[in-house]
């Protein structure tokens, strides 16, 4: 028997004084780190929200066994935010959808969920009305010929229905009910709330797809109730992806259980707890971003040597080459040595060890704070 079809759905249940102190223990890894983000100037706050926007992008829709290309992801954002960042790849428009949504759900998180709203939010997700090569009912409820709804994972052959949803006749019912709580004054802390719209929205299972992406939309669009700001410093998709098995087995354990979902609630508390932690990491880049840019503040910088810098400094993958430098910068490799000889003589660059053909540069290290 699924949770749903219990005679007192949907009313969840949990250990509130069980939770009591891990919550607690939430609320000041939360506060403590909006402490320290406020603390920072307006520039540093929405390069962090930037950074973890782009990571939130990109692994929610891991999740779903999507791969999308950060610089993109981090173009399409920057553009939204009204952000400079240089000139970082045209991004392609099919990742234009999450990007939308993910912005909606926390930058308006104090604008009313409505079926409309998640309609489009679905309708941005498949703009081409098809996931993968398969079409699918967009911008509503799933329908009957999408019937029975399962979730189901196992190699060809040997698969395993994990969860089956509610039949789409009752959709609209669901989502009433659903819609109608989410909308009303809380009854719990909002943390908590968070946890519940995730397990609660992924439970009616009411698209053909993108559910998870939209549940963990929701989720998010709750933290920044909670935290009454737009702005985002960790990412619960990261997060979640790395744990993504003991998040599709407590799901289903608790979908296919009782209407008490106290097990959930701890995993999710857990989790936001990490979560929050591995933000220190990118408060940590942002600082030394910030702390450079304060050091050369009185430097003439062009354009080219602005946008490799800052690449550096957000955390460049592979050697920087003058080859490489070229190609990022549309340069030519003439162009490029004058940039990297201008850098170096002025001690912003300095030569890795390695030389001749192989020879790449790095960042000085300060010497001064």
């Amino acid at each position: 028997m699924y949770n749903y079809d219990r005679k007192d759905w949907p009313k969840l249940s949990w250990d509130e004084a069980g939770l009591a102190r891990l919550l607690i223990d939430v609320r000041h890894h939360q506060g403590r780190l909006l402490g320290r983000m406020e603390a920072l100037g307006f520039p540093s706050r929405e390069e962090a929200t930037l950074r973890t926007l782009t990571e939130d992008v990109i692994k929610t829709s891991e999740i779903e066994g999507e791969k999308l290309d950060a610089d993109q992801v981090r173009s399409s954002i920057a553009k939204r935010m009204g952000l400079d960042i240089g000139a970082l790849p045209q991004y392609d428009r099919n990742l234009e959808g999450i990007v939308d949504v993910m912005l909606d759900a926390t930058r308006n998180h104090d604008i009313p969920l409505t079926k409309q709203r998640l309609f489009d939010w679905h309708a941005a997700l498949f703009p081409t009305g098809r996931s993968g090569l398969q079409r699918i009912t967009v911008g509503r409820w799933r329908t009957e010929a999408s019937d029975p709804m399962r979730v189901i994972s196992g190699p060809y052959g040997r698969e395993k229905i994990r969860f089956e949803a509610p039949a789409s006749d009752r959709l609209d019912d669901e989502m009433l009910r659903f819609l109608k709580w989410f909308n009303a004054p809380p009854e719990t802390d909002l943390v908590i709330a968070s946890a519940l719209a995730h397990f609660w929205f992924v439970t009616i299972h009411p698209f053909d797809d993108g559910n998870g992406r939209i549940a963990r939309a929701i989720a998010d669009m709750v933290l920044a109730r909670s935290e009454k700001s737009s702005q985002r410093f960790y990412s619960m998709s990261s997060q979640i992806q790395h744990e993504r098995k003991a998040y599709y087995d407590l799901l289903e354990r608790c979908q296919k259980g009782g209407l008490n979902i106290s097990i959930w609630i701890e995993w999710y508390l857990e989790c936001l707890k990490r979560a929050i932690s591995a933000a220190e990491k990118t408060l940590g880049s942002v600082l030394i971003k910030a702390r450079f840019w304060r050091l050369h503040a009185g430097e003439s910088l062009n354009e080219r040597q602005q946008l490799i810098i800052n690449r550096l400094l957000d955390h460049f993958e592979g050697k920087l080459t003058s080859s490489k430098w070229a190609r990022l910068t549309k340069s030519s490799q003439d162009t490029a040595l004058r940039d990297i000889n201008d850098l170096m003589g002025r001690q912003i660059l300095t030569k890795e060890d390695a030389g001749g053909r192989s020879t790449s540069y790095v960042l000085r290290q300060p010497t001064s704070s």
